[in-house]
């Protein structure tokens, strides 16, 4: 036997699917065993393996056993000379596994060995090589000396980047998410040390194998996608305290005691400081919009008012008291925000109707709210509509101001709508179309056909050799590689010679109704079906929290009223304090069926299947009224479900 190669799978399903193909066809002409190690996943990973790949040798842990030691249960039976340890968000070239097999053949110090990496987006992906996290590497990258130099001998080491991506080099560090290693080797190593829960283990496996006389290569002569890539949940809190303290293992185990106590100290800083710049950076996301907009309305004001007050009421400076403008404009701002908010002002795509109408129900507000105000606390009317005028005006000017600046036009949506060209041969690209039309999307503008193709049918925009033209021509933003119709390595050779043209690409796996893409396996891609209402939707998220804020003021109230006629009160007021921070939701799945599938979504106290209280509903029943929920979220379903299980919300 010549190859092992280990997938430890935990949930992505489609993923994996994708990279089994492209592993069974590079490993179609030499000796190949494949095993499938699954963590317990609930999307159906094991049942894909058993009906489409009955030639894996699966192993189905019935709990989450970690990276480590997952590789390390195949690991064992593995009878290969060498092992590759391979994720399963990855799709190989057709001819990696011979390639990565003759160079270690023919290189006798090699251990392990790694390739070049690319995203989702055709980018190379720096940790594709890698040097030892000593504590001085681990300073320059905790402090972004790394990022700002990264050529640099001294401060780029983390990466390497001043080593040529395009030629071979022995490296400290290889990627767990395509490692090679000779098995005689891993017999003198021992295998991945399992205190690793998740990442760090390729360091220290990486570590070993040098520390026992071998070398490990980057092997850049072929290609991978790998899909999470560095851009997965990097700015995540949890995630920089699960790396960076797998980081603190690794020092305590390889360093001496003074260096691993100063890298400790190194990790602990930047265990607090990347969590700092993930708060504020997620802050800053989300808050910069409003804070601009209220800036720019204030000044706006500001002038008018003084105007209104000299111009137009010729009365002298001082006519409206500091409370109008420290207190009262900014009210009035913030209701302004709040209204334009709630209708999705700040949604992308941006839709500047949304703005009007926000603008426009903030004002209504106002006056309302204005006209039962006593008459020493009504200042002007007039200031009010001028104001909103002004809001209005303020901010749609602004909002195509930058999009001029940015993308050198005034069509609001130019850049966000889809154009999609789909390429391949054979009927699978026609499959793929009929999925766009069927899912409501217009998006769909063409085919591309291969090198030696020639206009056969309707909506043929060229063949590949035209593909640059055909982009800039038909405006493209978007590719579909049909997987059944063109070759890995045809795939990853169109992504990488178009990284730089601003493009998505998608691969879609034939027979199936997921496509995978983008940059990460948390959002893998599309799921074409004919969409209604998805719950993801930003608005129908952001109302379907309102609403939970809704109903637990309502019931929050009058809680003396429901305490006689909810079965459980206990329950019933932990549900109140549950779902008002954010931990639950009144109405989400059904827990008793997979939801793995659909939109996230958090727990919920009633499910769907409350509309129909005293029946006893069969399990594909359930399914399909949690996927009608996901697919068609209205408010109203939310309060008739409330509405007809009130007694059971201490559930």
């Amino acid at each position: 036997m010549k190859l092992s190669v280990i997938i430890v799978n935990y949930n992505v399903k489609y993923f994996l699917e994708q990279c089994l193909k492209s592993v069974f066809t590079s490993g179609r002409n030499m000796t190949m065993e494949v095993f499938v190690v699954d963590n317990n996943s609930v999307d159906g990973s094991v049942e894909l393996v058993r009906e489409k790949f009955p030639q894996v040798k699966l192993i189905a842990n019935k709990d989450n056993k970690g990276f480590s030691r997952a590789n390390n249960q195949a690991i064992a039976q593995a009878k290969g000379e060498y092992v590759l340890l391979l994720n399963p968000d990855t799709v190989v070239e057709d001819d990696t596994f011979t390639r990565v097999v003759e160079f270690m053949d023919n290189t006798p110090d090699a251990g392990g060995l790694g390739v070049k990496m690319i995203d989702g987006q055709g980018k190379f992906l720096p940790e594709s090589k890698r040097g030892i996290p000593t504590p001085a590497v681990a300073f320059y990258k905790i402090f972004g000396l790394s990022a700002l130099f990264p050529k640099s001998r001294i401060f780029g080491r983390y990466h390497l980047g001043f080593l040529d991506n395009d030629k071979v080099h022995a490296v400290d560090v290889l990627s767990g998410a395509f490692m090679l290693m000779r098995k005689t080797v891993l017999e003198k190593t021992g295998y991945l040390d399992e205190t690793f829960f998740m990442y760090g283990e390729d360091i220290d496996m990486s570590w070993r194998i040098v520390q026992a006389g071998y070398k490990n290569y980057y092997f850049p002569h072929t290609r991978i996608i790998h899909y999470k890539g560095e851009s997965t949940k990097k700015s995540s809190i949890n995630y920089v305290f699960v790396f960076y303290n797998a980081m603190v293992i690794f020092a305590r185990k390889h360093f001496s005691a003074q260096n691993a106590r100063i890298f400790s100290f190194l990790i602990n800083l930047a265990i607090y400081f990347r969590a700092f710049l993930a708060i504020l950076n997620r802050f800053f996301r989300k808050a910069i919009s409003p804070l601009l907009d209220a800036l720019l309305i204030f000044t706006g004001l500001y002038y008018i008012a003084d105007y209104w007050e000299t111009q137009v009421l010729e009365s002298a400076p001082g006519y409206y008291p500091p409370e109008f403008l420290y207190y009262f404009v900014p009210s009035y701002i913030g209701l302004w925000l709040f209204s334009v908010y709630i209708s999705g002002g700040y949604d992308k795509p941006l839709k500047l109707f949304r703005i009007v109408r926000g603008i426009g129900l903030g004002t209504i507000a106002i006056l309302v709210i204005y006209a039962l105000l006593p008459a020493s606390m009504r200042f002007s009317r007039a200031l009010i509509l001028l104001g909103s005028l002004w809001a209005l005006t303020g901010m749609i000017t602004a909002r195509m101001i930058w999009h001029l600046l940015r993308y050198k036009n005034l069509n609001m949506s130019s850049r966000l709508n889809k154009r999609i060209a789909i390429i391949g041969k054979g009927e699978e690209p026609g499959r793929i179309a009929l999925m766009l039309r069927q899912s409501g999307s217009n998006a769909f503008i063409g085919f591309v056909g291969s090198e030696n193709s020639t206009p056969s049918e309707k909506g043929f925009l060229g063949n590949l050799s035209q593909l640059n033209e055909i982009i800039e021509v038909y405006n493209i933003n978007e590719l579909i590689f049909c997987a059944s119709e063109m070759s890995s390595q045809d795939i990853i050779a169109q992504m990488s010679g178009l990284k730089d043209r601003n493009i998505s690409f998608k691969i879609a796996p034939p027979e199936s109704l997921f496509i995978i893409g983008s940059n990460s396996i948390d959002t893998f891609g599309d799921f074409f079906t004919i969409d209604i209402n998805t719950i993801n939707r930003t608005a129908n998220k952001r109302n379907k929290r309102l609403f939970d804020l809704l109903v637990c003021g309502l019931l929050g109230i009058s809680l003396p009223l429901h305490v006689f006629f909810i079965r459980n009160r206990t329950g019933f007021i932990r549900n109140l304090f549950t779902v008002l921070f954010g931990r639950k939701t009144w109405v989400g799945y059904n827990p008793s069926v997979n939801h793995a599938q659909l939109p996230s979504l958090k727990t919920g106290v009633l499910n769907p299947a409350d509309m129909f209280t005293g029946k006893k509903l069969d399990t594909p029943t359930l399914t399909n009224l949690n996927t009608l929920y996901a697919k068609d979220y209205r408010l109203e379903n939310d309060l008739r479900i409330i509405k007809n299980a009130y007694r059971q919300l201490g559930r």
